[in-house]
């Protein structure tokens, strides 16, 4: 990057998100953007998670772009290396490379009010932004916790989103820490060739069967030949979840079917009455996310597992030690302890318009009007920002809703004309927050009897949307300058009124 390079958009990651982002601003016709990418490759999540059994547990029709389907998806839920594989044919596909600055973390990005521009520090250099979209993403950054001892430990540490391929498991004693959606993944995939394998739960997770199979090479076909078949595999697909939503968001009560298929699930897998125990949850399902498998439950039942229903307390040498006193000895320790999803590391390197950082704007809980659009950071978006997270269906859904947001927020720019910015209004921030956290109050993730991811340090959801995938479809069409302050380079931080700009823009 040469030092004075300046650029409409500038996009942060390369994964659902930022490609995403990137294929839409060059439909609308944008192409003066760059895509800022830390590592050395698309992908975004689906590059850097590559433990063994790393899989979507979103069916393969519905975890794809609508603009971009893929009829050759091999299974009902895809691995790793073929989401990977796909990301980077849509890279290749839209002409996005030429677009993407690799090894390019951001380091720092500060809003110049004077400018109304972004000025952004990376690891290749600088540059100015009109506007920002951030597509890091919550699942970006890994989170190891602060375990006493563990500096000292004299084997293997790795976190399951930075799997260490070069070490090899075979023969070796080795500690699971945790039980979400990686380690029920991991666990399975490991078991055969460890000596031993201790897998410390804190809480044990509801996991229901994983229907898969392979997809036939006349389905394939199919849906290569004849895209109205792919088509309406997508809608069942996305219907069927958004049939579940009213259960999770209003009437928690009604899961109770579905919690028999999980116990039902446990007790044909695990004969010891103790260690079915030790598995059952005492809290309502989809509290924390629902898992998925088939081999999860089987593998616990080896004779080389034992399970540990106790979190991490301290590590003494080669020896772990849980909270209720039991201690391990291993040759390895992977941490399937989730990301920093509600403390993102890049809000801490955010300055927006008055000098705080987003991270100091959001110290009490994340908010962003429709999920995008924070008070006080001007011409800067997130996708997948706060309270758009899903618990049953695709987040792909969820981006492709956000970027038509974006679009709108583009177009609004081009229709106001000049050097102009669009900062939401604390008072529209507010209200949206509002809303979401009143509807918040019936569902699941509140009522549940959890304490889960999707709640900050405050114990409120600031991740998860109360409805559906069409409800936020219909909220974030169009974007309503009402809740935006417009700011012109001419005037500084005077705001346009907004009657007039309508009129203008009509």
């Amino acid at each position: 990057m040469s030092e004075h390079e300046h650029v409409r958009v500038a996009v942060i990651g390369s994964g659902f998100g930022g490609l995403g982002a990137a294929v839409r601003l060059r439909r609308a016709g944008i192409t003066d953007f760059v895509v800022l990418e830390r590592a050395d490759a698309v992908g975004g999540t689906w590059r850097d998670n590559s433990y063994p059994g790393c899989a979507c547990d979103v069916p393969s029709h519905l975890y794809s772009f609508s603009f971009a389907p893929n009829p050759d998806w091999p299974r009902n839920f895809s691995g790793q290396p073929h989401i990977r594989a796909y990301l980077e044919r849509v890279t290749d596909t839209f002409g996005l490379r030429p677009h993407i600055r690799f090894n390019a973390e951001v380091r720092s990005m500060r809003w110049d009010t004077d400018e109304l521009h972004w000025e952004i520090d990376t690891a290749q250099g600088t540059l100015t932004a009109d506007t920002v979209v951030s597509a890091t993403g919550p699942l970006s950054d890994p989170k190891i916790p602060d375990v006493p001892g563990l500096a000292g430990f004299p084997g293997k540490v790795f976190h399951s989103a930075r799997w260490d391929h070069d070490y090899d498991l075979r023969g070796k004693r080795v500690a699971m820490i945790g039980t979400g959606a990686s380690a029920i993944q991991i666990v399975p995939s490991i078991q055969p060739t460890v000596e031993k394998l201790t897998l410390f739960q804190r809480t044990p997770a509801w996991v229901l069967p994983r229907m898969d199979r392979r997809i036939t090479g006349v389905e394939q076909w199919l849906h290569a030949k004849v895209p109205a078949t792919r088509v309406a595999r997508r809608g069942l697909l996305w219907s069927m979840r958004e049939m579940q939503v009213s259960a999770f968001t209003k009437r928690p009560n009604e899961l109770g079917l579905i919690e028999s298929i999980g116990k039902r699930q446990i007790k044909r897998a695990i004969k010891d009455p103790v260690l079915r125990a030790k598995l059952t949850p005492d809290y309502r399902i989809g509290c924390k996310r629902i898992l998925l498998s088939s081999s999860y439950y089987p593998a616990l039942a080896q004779p080389n597992v034992d399970l540990v229903a106790s979190g991490l307390k301290e590590v003494r040498g080669s020896t772990l030690v849980a909270a209720d006193g039991t201690e391990t000895e291993v040759d390895a320790i992977v941490f399937g302890t989730g990301f920093h999803v509600t403390d993102m590391p890049i809000a801490h390197r955010i300055t927006g318009a008055n000098g705080a950082t987003l991270a100091e704007e959001w110290k009490d809980g994340m908010e962003a009007l429709r999920g995008a659009s924070a008070a006080g950071f001007p011409n800067f978006m997130t996708i997948i920002g706060p309270n758009t997270g899903l618990g049953n269906s695709s987040m792909i859904l969820m981006i492709e809703s956000q970027l038509n947001y974006m679009v709108d927020f583009m177009r609004q720019l081009d229709m106001l004309g000049g050097k102009t910015a669009l900062d939401a209004r604390p008072s529209a921030v507010h209200a949206w927050n509002q809303q979401v956290q009143e509807r918040m109050k019936r569902t699941v993730w509140t009522t549940g009897g959890c304490d889960s991811w999707y709640l900050d340090s405050n114990g409120r959801n600031t991740t998860a949307w109360p409805g559906t995938t069409a409800e936020f479809r219909k909220v974030t069409r169009r974007l309503d300058l009402g809740e935006y302050e417009v700011l012109r380079a001419a005037k500084g931080r005077t705001p346009v009124p907004v009657t007039a700009v309508a009129e203008a823009g009509a």
